[in-house]
């Protein structure tokens, strides 16, 4: 049986910052990934936005602490992670919106975002060729932007090899042993493991990982599409996130890359719950009628290709952060919600200083995230 101080379950945005976080403070951690290797499971589907612009402190603090991490990679790590940053920006048309955001940007400038509201000629002059007709304005946070999060994900295996993380690729957790309220050992397909605490970031996949011990954990899986163009002359800095629901989505949003591609995705509504990751017919009819309503100037660009990946979905948008009551050697760092990638290296960060340093500085995160609230919230941006 392999022992470490720390394992954990998942090699994914979340699981694989984290490893580099504990070792670099000096834990001995291991990893168990079913896949062939970092980043193989909802990671690659991940359209690379970065932002701290929520309506709720904890996922201001900890994504702001991403955005540092992420940025600052190439001057801190040397390693290019293909990091803009273009802002994000939210065009809107009507009083309604226009009202919730100004009143919402109290709550983010308390918290020390760097956000405002901006006229419609400024959304017009950052977004050139945006669709005029009725725009009111919207809001813009600069310091947002976006990275490769299959390069991003790389980095820090990267490093965390370097600071001794072993990682076990192509096992599949089959069963827990569990007395006196704890793991006792992880089995796998392969190997059993044991460890003085066991982190729970499966992601979509995490319900099944705390059903084999006993804790029940409210994470089921959605299926979104997205989406990427051919390469063309940069012109697009921002974000562009459209939150106006119609009869078959509740929002969309799109950016242009570091290599100049466009990439989009919708949010369905419906929901479609599942682990179906094929694509459909559907998702372009109702990507291309969107996007070109908002900004026709994308009408000739020529799409590369679509994919589809599963946000572990919670039942009020919001991450589960955690010890478990059931379990005391059991953590959990899941249900993200589709922003695994955004929250993850900030998330990765501060669970090390949790865990290791008994930090109580980010106590709030913890009330606001544990498993045992009521989940009767709501995030208004997520």
């Amino acid at each position: 049986m392999k022992s470490y101080d720390i394992l954990i379950i998942g090699a994914g945005s979340v699981g694989t910052p984290l490893s580099y976080y504990l070792a670099e403070k000096g834990m001995k951690v291991g990893v168990i990934e079913q896949n062939a290797s970092t980043g193989r499971g909802q990671n690659r589907a991940a359209i690379g936005g970065l932002r701290a612009t929520f309506s709720d402190p904890a996922k201001i603090k900890i994504c702001a602490v991403s955005i540092n991490e992420i940025s600052h990679m190439k001057e801190n790590h040397g390693i290019d992670v293909d990091w803009v940053e273009g802002g994000y920006i939210y065009p809107i048309f009507n009083e309604a919106q226009e009202k919730s955001l100004k009143n919402l940007l109290t709550l983010q400038k308390s918290f020390g975002l760097d956000i405002d509201w901006v006229s419609a000629e400024e959304v017009k002059e950052r977004v050139p060729g945006i669709q005029s007709e009725g725009l009111r304005g919207g809001t813009f946070s600069p310091h947002d932007g976006s990275a490769s999060p299959i390069k991003t994900t790389g980095a820090f295996y990267r490093l965390a090899r370097g600071k001794n993380v072993e990682f076990h690729f192509n096992e599949k957790v089959l069963s827990m042993e569990v007395s006196g309220g704890k793991i006792n050992s992880v089995k796998t397909d392969r190997d059993s493991y044991s460890a003085d605490l066991i982190i729970n970031a499966a992601g979509p996949f995490s319900r099944e990982i705390g059903d084999m011990c006993g804790v029940k954990i409210p994470v089921s899986p959605e299926c979104h599409e997205a989406g990427i163009t051919e390469p063309v002359e940069y012109f697009l800095r921002p974000m562009v996130v459209d939150i106006r629901p119609d009869d078959i989505s509740l929002n969309y949003y799109f950016y242009q890359n570091y290599e100049g591609q466009f990439v989009f995705c919708i949010t369905p509504k419906p929901p479609i719950s599942g682990t179906d990751i094929d694509n459909t017919s559907s998702f372009m009819p109702q990507m291309v009628e969107r996007m070109l309503a908002l900004y026709p100037r994308l009408r000739n660009l020529r799409i590369r290709r679509t994919w589809r990946g599963l946000y572990p979905m919670t039942p009020d948008g919001f991450p589960i952060v955690g010890r478990t009551k059931e379990i005391s050697n059991l953590f959990l760092a899941t249900g993200m919600c589709g922003q695994g990638y955004m929250i993850g290296s900030g998330l990765g960060k501060i669970l090390s200083e949790i865990i290791v340093n008994d930090s109580h500085d980010y106590d709030f995160i913890l009330e606001q995230l544990t498993l045992y609230r009521d989940f009767s919230g709501d995030e208004m941006l997520k």
